[in-house]
């Protein structure tokens, strides 16, 4: 039976020759995550099953990003469990204040998933790994208790939608701008609990965070998972972070897919989402005069050096727009390093930027940049819900690192051809 990468890679992990669309199976995991949320609940599971320890030490880890540094009592509690939890089971990748960052760009940056492998995170957007050509999905605490006592997850194997990658991006245009564009084309639900296979000779003007940009967000079209082919560099990515040997696993020839999508990259421009779905996608073609107040930089989605560079680039010798509060967050400690030491911080600094220690923070509205009512924010983060950076009268605009400098600048939404004389 011909498969797709997804499902070669769950019949891979579930014993099986092969595995059809809606069937259940149950599959070996390479790795269980969990954050300072989302691990206190799964740990409480977890004790009901009076198990000893967890089943693999070193296939499970915690990071401690989105309430760390602690905002609160209840926050310090939590991670508290969770701490306690990874020193009685002696777990090898606890990721704490100092260590931390923000888990879907720490997991990669540690070599903690290579391709082929099998992940899941009690986070949404533990589909960020399908970038190294993983198949990686999030589950609920409960399931992420049993994942930790068993090594074991229960899976209906999606079937998928082919994106045919083209042409090459233009400059100034990055992974968020094409996903941005795809979510736009298909919606919210376009893909539900389907998996979003990319391939196609486009992949070669696609870095690794353009890519693990877009994976992050195939949740945001209601997809299963996001998945690249795997290329070479993929290959050199997982090389430079000592990942585990890789597994390559290509669709057949004939694999079954709902829809094949073509997708020309050199088509693509700067694009934002209108409040209040990632659906709402709009070019400046169509977008007019916008004020904002805030802009934050960083988050899963968007904190890596590279997302770094590209902002700096456009505020380097600006000063930020009167009235606009601008939050930069690399989003691990190494990237904050990686940044300082190439003079990004003072240029953020010097344009009037405040830089965060690595956080989840104001991507869902935790702390470190709430809205108010009225006030709007450009975001490179994921999501843009009714009060997801605060008030429920605040709007949050998505758009990619150079569209957010951009903005930060002028002090309305605005294209960072627009700045850069493009």
């Amino acid at each position: 039976m011909a498969m797709t990468m997804t499902q070669k890679i769950l019949a891979a992990h579930s014993g099986k020759e092969s595995v059809s669309a809606g069937e259940l199976i149950l599959a070996d995991l390479d790795l269980v995550l969990g954050n300072d949320i989302t691990s206190p609940v799964a740990i409480k599971e977890f004790r009901k099953l009076a198990k000893d320890s967890v089943f693999d030490k070193n296939k499970v880890t915690m990071v401690m990003d989105h309430f760390a540094p602690n905002k609160d009592i209840k926050a310090a509690e939590q991670c508290k469990m969770c701490r306690d939890f990874c020193n009685e089971n002696d777990i090898t990748h606890f990721y704490d204040v100092g260590e931390m960052g923000i888990e879907h760009a720490l997991l990669p940056e540690k070599g903690l998933v290579s391709a082929g492998n099998v992940v899941i995170g009690a986070d949404s957007h533990t589909c960020t790994y399908g970038a190294l050509g993983a198949f990686s999905t999030g589950v609920g605490s409960t399931d992420m208790a049993c994942g930790m006592a068993t090594g074991k997850a229960w899976f209906k194997v999606p079937s998928a939608i082919k994106f045919n990658l083209t042409g090459s991006l233009r400059r100034y245009v990055s992974g968020k701008d094409v996903i941005l564009h795809i979510i736009g084309k298909i919606g919210v639900d376009g893909a539900l609990y389907r998996s979003m296979e990319f391939t196609g000779e486009g992949l070669s003007s696609l870095t690794m965070a353009d890519r693990l940009c877009i994976a992050n967000m195939a949740i945001e079209a209601g997809a299963k998972n996001g998945i690249f082919e795997v290329d070479g560099i993929t290959l050199e990515y997982i090389r430079e972070h000592g990942g585990a040997e890789p597994v390559i696993y290509k669709a057949d020839p004939h694999a079954e897919y709902d829809e094949i999508i073509d997708i020309d990259l050199s088509g693509i421009e700067p694009t934002v989402a209108f409040p209040h779905l990632p659906e709402n996608a709009k070019t400046f073609s169509e977008i007019g005069e916008v004020k904002i107040d805030q802009v934050v930089i960083g988050s899963c989605t968007n904190g890596r050096l590279e997302d770094l560079i590209a902002a700096a680039e456009i505020m380097k010798g600006h000063k930020c727009a009167k009235n606009v509060r601008v939050i930069v967050i690399p989003a691990t400690q190494q990237i904050y390093l990686d940044a300082m030491e190439m003079g990004l911080i003072r240029t953020f600094i010097e344009c009037g930027a405040v830089v965060s220690t690595p956080t989840c923070g104001p991507c869902l509205g935790g702390y470190m940049g709430i809205l108010a009512a009225g006030e709007r924010a450009v975001a490179t983060t994921n999501r843009n819900f009714v009060g997801r950076m605060g008030h429920p009268e605040s709007e949050v605009y998505l758009a990619s690192p150079a569209t957010a400098a951009a903005s930060a600048v002028t002090g309305r939404i605005t294209s960072p051809w627009e700045v850069m004389g493009v």
